[in-house]
């Protein structure tokens, strides 16, 4: 991990953040993405610049405009002098029932969580190849066990599934692309989610009968990225074993 160049985008907040503070303490430099969350970015590199001066930059950007995604790409380069890991983390999340679902819903969803990770990829491409570096996707067990409501969410991380398989054909022998599904790890932000009876329906189909931490989606890309150089074209569940939980 020692002095890789790292994107991550949706790298602010919540698992985003935890990724970056977990590969930063292992020697990373990162790209952190963000898009409306300046202020989590400022405070999140402020923090991780004061244990190792210069190693962590900012980019803003709307992964809906796809035409801004290669300077994205371009801007990571002419900052670090290369790229070695691409991680698509950031997502949009909002219920989509069918009959209420509209095409504005279905270009913010798609748009955050498939287009842009596709097109980002596409765009540093190049770069990986020229370090064999690798793709990590942040997906979701709902690819596997469809959350209510969420039709569009769903389909969209299914083909995230979909496609990092694809990338890895595409884009060996020199770079591996794998993905990380979560499961319970985070609540939502919106006030649908803050129902405790209903979280505890949903800790009670874990196996582990436990929320996960941010820290263990990071650890799983940590293992990705630097213990995992046979790996490629797979999507590892961290979910305390609620996908396999009839």
């Amino acid at each position: 991990m020692q002095e890789k160049v790292i994107l991550v985008t949706g790298g602010a907040k919540r698992v985003g953040a935890a990724i970056c503070r977990r590969l930063h303490a292992q020697g990373a430099r990162l790209i952190v993405h963000y898009r409306t969350s300046l202020n989590e970015a400022k405070i999140l590199q402020d923090e991780l610049n004061r244990e190792r001066a210069n190693s962590v930059a900012l980019i803003q950007g709307d992964l809906l405009d796809t035409g801004l995604l290669p300077d994205m790409i371009t801007k990571t380069v002419d900052r670090f002098g290369q790229l070695d890991v691409l991680i698509n983390n950031a997502s949009s999340f909002f219920p989509t029932p069918l009959q209420q679902c509209g095409l504005e819903d279905w270009e913010d969803l798609i748009g955050s969580n498939l287009r842009a990770p596709l097109f980002l990829s596409q765009a540093a491409a190049p770069y990986l190849k020229k370090r064999f570096g690798c793709i990590v996707n942040i997906v979701d067990i709902h690819t596997e066990r469809p959350l209510k409501n969420h039709i569009i969410y769903n389909a969209a991380k299914g083909g995230l599934l979909s496609l990092t398989k694809s990338l890895a054909v595409e884009m060996a022998p020199e770079v591996r692309v794998n993905g990380v599904s979560p499961g319970a790890i985070l609540w939502p932000e919106d006030e649908a989610w803050s129902d405790e009876t209903a979280r505890q329906q949903i800790i009670a189909t874990t196996l582990l009968k436990r929320c996960g931490e941010p820290d263990d989606i990071a650890r799983t890309v940590q293992f990705l990225i630097a213990d995992a150089p046979y790996i490629t074209g797979q999507i590892i569940a961290v979910d305390g074993g609620r996908s396999i939980h009839l």
